[in-house]
């Protein structure tokens, strides 16, 4: 049987991720292509349980290795429990956020360095990326301002606007540099734009 595709879909909070997760699903199905939808952090039981240590609020302040080091635990939990097997299986994997979110968030973020993630990156995935990355896009301003109108924010969400700001460059810049694997939309377009443009991503990729 053929290795599965990975997908994943990228971006601040407030561009959409979760209504066009929702669509990409509908388009494997009207497809006939077998696929399990998953998410970061989380996934599997053991990487939700350190999901919830990293979005919670609490008193004590986290400190930015640890929060990096969480990530990437949980990851390979997620890699090596669920979407390496579902892809040998021949399966598609869709997983909300992957480790462009660490660059952009650990990284850009929290000023943690861009090489100590390679390098974390290099050791827990050994090669593994995505074989499409759809990164919506929007000014950070106007993600947080939708995030905002949701309701109770999250840790992440209730970052500062130049967190996300730096965020988006990284984002970017890392498309730029790989752009056969990245899919950059314009979030602010309307829904049905935005969606032509993810079912043209994934034709291409049957």
């Amino acid at each position: 049987m053929s290795t599965g595709k990975f997908v994943c879909i990228e971006g601040l909070e407030g561009v959409g991720k979760s209504t066009n997760l929702a669509f990409i699903t509908d388009w494997l199905f009207r497809n006939n292509i077998a696929h399990v939808v998953t998410r970061e952090p989380g996934g599997t039981p053991i990487a939700e349980e350190v999901r919830g240590l990293l979005l919670s609020k609490r008193p004590e302040p986290v400190d930015a290795m640890c929060e990096l080091l969480l990530v990437f635990a949980a990851r390979a939990q997620h890699l090596n429990t669920k979407i390496r097997p579902s892809l040998e299986d021949g399966l598609w994997v869709v997983t909300d956020r992957f480790t462009d979110s660490t660059f952009a968030y650990q990284g850009a973020g929290r000023g943690m360095p861009l090489e100590q993630i390679a390098q974390l990156e290099a050791l827990v995935q050994q090669g593994l990326k995505p074989d499409l990355t759809i990164l919506l896009d929007a000014p950070a301003e106007v993600g947080l301002q939708r995030a905002t109108a949701r309701g109770e924010l999250d840790r992440f969400e209730s970052e500062r606007l130049s967190f996300f700001t730096r965020a988006r460059d990284v984002y970017l810049d890392r498309a730029a540099a790989s752009p056969d694997r990245y899919l950059v939309i314009d979030a602010t377009q309307s829904l049905e734009a935005v969606q032509r443009e993810i079912a043209a991503g994934l034709e291409r990729l049957t």
